[in-house]
């Protein structure tokens, strides 16, 4: 029997911890350890995880990595199975992580899958919306060969709710350390060239979204931005974003129509223009002074630590 090793980074997650754990308790895979690698949180986090037995790692919130602490978790982990999940994410039954990993004890060739997410109950149109493109109720599986297909969605993959083959994880050297976030298209990319296959569970089910404002999205792709260009191989071999992004644009707009949002379009014109804007900003990040794209970024302690 396979152990299931359980991974979250967490930074004061007082407010989530609570259901996500208890919701991990009552999973169907017993066999399995949690783990916590904890940011310095300010809060009840720790005290929270070692209430329901699970395993703390603590490091400097300086020290966060989105590549290189997955990667202590995992080393630091005794699992065969790397299960990843952020701290807002909640399994939406007790089947979700058994799923999950299904499709690693059925298909050896299998070396990564990541599960559905479903919207949270206040999620906004926009959200949900994204959240229901994103993660449609199919399941697949998809091979090198298939980027002339998919493009770049072929190494479209979430850490939010994933599991790894160790081994897999191991033969490519873990996770790319010092990405701006993205460690898991970047690991996805390795796995496929490395010949395995990355598959998506429909029904390995979870609720996590996110009503970002506006600016939000325009931080966002601005942050995409950023790892495309420092990463401008992804691009080259899985294709451009182009196509991608008039599909979801029209999507959205059906998906506005069917729900009578008529009074949200001037919404929708406004994030949709903004994160253009940002995502073009991202790719020439380096023309921008490092102050004023740490204020565009969401994620900020990347450009602190950066020379």
């Amino acid at each position: 029997m396979n152990i299931i090793s359980i991974i979250i980074p967490t930074l004061n997650a007082s407010k989530f911890l609570p259901d996500l754990l208890t919701k991990l308790v009552l999973q169907t895979v017993k066999d399995k350890e949690i783990m916590v690698i904890d940011s310095s949180s300010r809060d009840d986090t720790v005290e929270i995880a070692k209430s329901f037995n699970a395993k703390v790692v603590f490091i400097p919130k300086e020290e966060f990595d989105h590549g290189g602490t997955r990667n202590l978790g995992g080393i630091e982990s005794k699992g065969d199975i790397l299960v990843y999940m952020t701290q807002d994410t909640i399994p939406a039954n007790e089947y979700s992580l058994e799923n999950l990993i299904k499709p690693l004890h059925n298909n050896n060739e299998i070396a990564a899958i990541f599960g559905r997410q479903l919207p949270n109950a206040d999620a906004s149109a926009f959200s949900a919306h994204l959240r229901l493109f994103n993660y449609p109720d199919t399941s697949c599986v998809r091979c090198l060969e298939d980027r002339s297909v998919y493009g770049i969605k072929t190494v479209f993959f979430s850490n939010s709710f994933s599991a790894y083959r160790r081994s897999a994880l191991e033969e490519i050297g873990w996770f790319k350390k010092g990405l701006i976030f993205g460690e898991d298209t970047h690991a996805v990319a390795k796995l496929l060239f490395a010949g395995y296959r990355v598959a998506y569970a429909a029904d390995a089910l979870v609720y996590h979204s996110h009503n970002y404002t506006a600016f939000h999205e325009f931080k966002r792709y601005f942050d995409i931005g950023v790892l495309h260009r420092t990463e401008n191989g992804i691009l080259k071999e899985f294709g451009k974003t182009k196509g991608e992004g008039k599909k979801y644009i029209r999507s959205e707009v059906h998906y506005l129509m069917e729900h009578k949002k008529y009074s949200l379009f001037p919404a929708f014109i406004l994030r949709n223009a903004l994160k253009y804007l940002g995502y073009h900003l991202g790719l020439k990040y380096s023309h921008i002074p490092k102050n004023l794209a740490c204020k565009m970024s969401m994620n900020k302690n990347w450009w602190e630590n950066r020379p």
